[in-house]
């Protein structure tokens, strides 16, 4: 009779981390989603924020030259 008891304690323990391995699972993806949207979203800046400042220096020749006198000091 025990060892019966003892069978069924076991399944249920294994349904019972099933179910929290899948909840969990489920939240990755939401995570991983979110990380993955911010990503773009700041990448898109970054892109506006490159292409804005190349209209103002006058093109890419015009953005490396004031690049480099910005970091030498000229």
């Amino acid at each position: 009779m025990q060892e019966a008891t003892m069978v069924k304690q076991k399944t249920q323990a294994t349904v019972g981390q099933t179910t929290k391995t899948s909840v969990s699972t489920e939240v990755d993806k939401i995570i991983i989603g979110s990380i993955a949207a911010f990503a773009g979203v700041i990448g898109l800046w970054s892109v506006a924020c490159i292409g804005s400042a190349m209209f103002q220096a006058g093109g890419p020749v015009g953005l490396a030259v004031g690049w480099f006198k910005a970091v030498s000091g000229m």
